[in-house]
């Protein structure tokens, strides 16, 4: 009878990636951000574990969309008073906050709850070519 393999802690390699999203379509990129954070691209994946890889997106202001998602698409958040729905178009959430807009594309595909949060921590987005992670040597993710 064979067993079922269940990653230990200490069994599980992580690593650094660095991607530059200069000229990237946003969905395309984020979902594949999202595969590599959850641990997908790994032969020993587990659902209910967090078993992927940190990510360092650059150029995130640089981004594109496609469509006539720049006007249409919009971004609701609610404060919970009476007349406190705020909306916002991806055209101007982006020359604003470019991170953010790749950041909520990103946690929308990861799972909702404790663990969607934990992986959700391993991702660094910044909207220049910069970032403060070079000490930890990211290697360059190919598609």
């Amino acid at each position: 009878m064979q067993k079922t393999y269940m990653p230990k802690e200490e069994d599980i390699k992580r690593e650094w990636y660095l991607v530059d999203a200069k000229g990237r379509i946003l969905g395309r990129l984020a979902a594949r951000v999202a595969l590599v954070l959850r641990g997908k691209h790994k032969p020993q994946f587990t659902p209910h574990m967090d078993t992927g890889d940190r990510v360092i997106v650059v150029n995130a202001s640089k981004i594109k969309v496609t469509g006539k998602k720049l006007k249409q698409k919009v971004y609701r958040r609610y404060s919970g008073y009476p007349g406190g729905l705020k909306e916002v178009t991806l055209e101007k959430l982006l020359k604003n906050r470019p991170e953010t807009v790749f950041k909520l594309a990103v946690k929308r595909m990861l799972p909702s709850g404790t663990l969607g949060r934990k992986i959700f921590s391993k991702l660094k987005v910044y909207a220049g070519e910069h970032h403060p992670h070079a000490g930890q040597s990211p290697k360059p993710f190919n598609f």
